[in-house]
């Protein structure tokens, strides 16, 4: 046992992840219109982590005292000062992008910019479309700052008056109903979209805003941005129920207090001073100066539409057959799946058939995200309709997706669908349908085990494994789940797979054990590993003692990695590396050497404490050899990527695999062709 487990702060990995997405935007060899995509994604994953992880830490530097108070402000001042390296990154690559945009004949310009046509459509649009919208507001020391909407912008504006004197105000930008970038016209000759932001219509029409309230000799606007406190205050009051405590808490949430002001570094620091004393914000908040543009999470929407500037569009491999019952299809083999390389449609149709199939009694599934028009929802719809009975398990505290869970728990209810609001004190988190299919004058369990939600807009874009399967031993653990989650009391034995928060912990750490003993016994001993978040202090030190006795360990993390490479004695036979490409890859996949005869796992669960100990979650086995053979082929084919991985050393600096030979290895690329060449193989193509 290690007395001191070198850990990195995972918030500071967070932000070494962050900073993989930013390293994206700095790329000129990605598509100009991909990078002003990651453009958006740097900001909103950023928006979020203050949300979440940096509320937590505020909270703790806020409440904790002794020792702990100051290493929890020390670390508050680390993830500011990291923040602010990164956003000044985060701006020249901003000017680099709009520099590369102009030469593809993409011009995104400001209210300095416009010529006169493009000045009078600008200040007519603004009449028209903008001023009825707007309603600014003093926040001088005679006025209350209003409740302010986190996720909107705000300008705060300098009003100098005609007198001499001086007032103060501020507005939201009406982002919610109108759209924040407005196609202008070229100007005269020129074949060029141009876009500018909404943001930029109201400077370029500042004192209009104000022409019949004060007469103002000049108006200044500097944007500025809260981010919230997201934590939920559930309480446990008996008599109230799940659902009532989290849309109440809800709209708690929307007053919590200001974590973050991200703000323009122009505005006056008599301006900022008087929007940080409305905001009531102290010690433990942050404050991130910026650019004149905040919110550009709404890059991720950019409008231009040029296919050429983005990805090619990935063309799903088919999955389950048109012509063919999907029963009979599972009976005859399982089916591994692995989005968005194949088609979503495999979980759809799977359900859309289980709806109508006369033999069908009974549709159990878990929803923790799902999109905004679900086919998922509206296949579990119909069942009930058909009159199977349909079990839901709602998770209400899925993260930002709160609303749309209560909104879809009710829809499903009033279908006459049975919802279940998961187990007290326990996220469920777990990827699991169960059909009970009557056959043969028995019943037989058709099961799906995935490490994704049943999102199909979410599926698109994100990787994650899918294992539909007839197994019955499997559908027996998997219908047990189904039981635990419903009556909490019971402790049902699953013979095949591992549960949060009872024995996913205990079967991990005894699988890295058994290496470890190999390895000592002076046999070979592997591990392999894949997955989002690598942070449980008690799995690291597992995987050092690993290390220790000579266990080859390789893990590709996604994001929070706290385990410390390079540490002499410790982690000397460790290697983690780090993917950001087209798709987020998202699917956890733990591979054991095991003697020769490998074991492969997937789960819904990443190596976190919460995942391990706080969830409902479940890994399984991978029992099919030929779908072992495909995952550790799309493993290996990840390990080898040598265009889009970063190395995770000690520092976390994010260095590139450099190319030893001339053939570069993208491993999505590569993995698409890989899974193309097998389907073909299969179909006798």
């Amino acid at each position: 046992m290690f007395n001191d487990t070198p850990l990195y702060p995972k918030e500071l990995s967070w932000l070494s992840f962050n900073e993989r997405v930013l390293q994206e935007v700095e790329d000129k060899s990605v598509p100009i219109i991909e990078r002003v995509r990651f453009l958006g994604i740097f900001s909103n994953n950023l928006d979020e982590f203050y949300r979440v992880r940096v509320a937590d830490v505020r909270r703790l530097a806020a409440f904790t005292k002794g020792e702990n108070k100051e290493r929890f402000a020390e670390l508050l001042a680390d993830i500011n000062e990291k923040v602010l390296r990164l956003q000044r990154r985060y701006h020249t690559a901003y000017l680099n992008v709009l520099s590369d945009l102009d030469k593809h004949n993409i011009h995104l310009v400001n209210e300095n910019q416009l010529c006169e046509k493009q000045r009078a459509f600008v200040e007519a649009y603004f009449h028209r479309e903008v001023l009825p919208e707007l309603e600014p507001f003093f926040i001088d020391d005679r006025n209350t700052m209003p409740l302010l909407n986190e996720t909107s912008i705000y300008f705060a504006i300098y009003l100098l008056l005609e007198d001499g004197s001086e007032r103060f105000a501020a507005l939201e930008i009406p982002t919610d109903t109108l759209p924040r970038f407005v196609v202008i016209p070229p100007r005269k000759g020129r074949k060029e979209k141009v876009y500018i932001v909404l943001d930029n219509i109201i400077r370029a029409c500042l004192l209009e805003v104000f022409r019949y309230v004060l007469p103002i000799r000049r108006a200044e606007a500097y944007m500025f941005k809260i981010s919230r406190d997201a934590e939920l205050e559930l309480g446990e009051h008996v008599t109230q129920n799940i659902l009532d405590r989290v849309a109440k808490s809800l709209k708690k949430r929307k007053q919590a207090e200001p974590v973050r002001l991200a703000y323009d570094a122009k505005m006056p620091e008599v301006l900022l001073n008087l929007v940080k004393k409305k905001l009531k914000m102290g010690r433990y908040d942050s404050f991130t100066p910026g650019g004149r543009y905040h919110n550009s999470k709404d890059f991720m929407g950019f409008p231009a539409d040029s296919a050429r500037h983005s990805y090619k569009a990935l063309n799903p491999l088919a999955t389950l057959p048109e012509k063919e019952s999907v029963f009979n299809l599972l009976r005859g083999h399982d089916q591994l799946y692995y989005y968005p390389y194949h088609d979503f449609r495999a979980i759809t149709n799977f359900l859309v058939s289980a709806a109508i199939d006369p033999q069908v009694k009974e549709i159990r599934i878990n929803l923790y995200r799902v999109a905004k028009n679900s086919r998922v929802v509206g296949a579990l719809i119909n069942a009930a309709r058909n009159n199977k009975k349909v079990i839901a398990v709602v998770e209400l505290q899925a993260r930002f997706d709160e609303l749309a869970n209560i909104h879809w728990s009710n829809e499903l209810r009033e279908a006459g669908v049975q919802v279940i609001f998961g187990v007290p004190g326990l996220k469920v988190h777990c990827k699991l349908i169960s059909i009970v299919r009557k056959e043969d004058g028995g019943d037989r369990f058709y099961s799906h085990l995935g490490t994704g939600n049943f999102n199909e807009s979410t599926a698109r874009v994100y990787c994650d494994f899918s294992l539909l399967t007839s197994d019955q031993a499997l559908g027996r653990d998997v219908y047990n789940v189904f039981e635990f989650i419903q009556f909490p009391h019971l402790r049902p034995e699953y013979r095949h797979i591992a549960v949060s928060p009872y024995t996913n912990r205990p079967a991990l750490l005894s699988a890295i054990d058994r290496e470890i003993a190999a390895a000592e016994a002076g046999k070979r001993a592997e591990l392999f590993f894949k997955c989002n978040n690598l942070v449980d202090g008690e799995v690291i030190e597992h995987l050092y003692r690993a290390s220790a006795a000579g266990v080859r360990v390789r893990i590709i993390v996604r994001s929070m990695c706290s385990l410390v490479c390079e540490t002499p004695g410790v982690s000397d036979n460790i290697q983690v590396i780090s993917l950001v490409d087209k798709y987020l890859e998202h699917a956890r996949v733990y591979i054991f050497h095991n003697g020769g005869d490998e074991q492969v796992w997937m789960s819904s669960a990443d190596l976190m404490t919460r995942n391990l100990d706080h969830r409902v979650e479940v890994t399984f086995p991978v029992r099919d050899e030929q779908h072992r053979r495909t995952v550790k082929k799309i493993m290996e084919l990840q390990w080898s990527d040598n265009q889009k991985a970063r190395v995770l050393d000690k520092l976390q600096s994010n260095t590139r695999i450099a190319s030893n030979t001339e053939k570069g290895c993208r491993s999505q690329d590569a993995i698409y062709r890989y899974l193309k060449r097998q389907t073909s193989r299969l179909s006798g193509g």
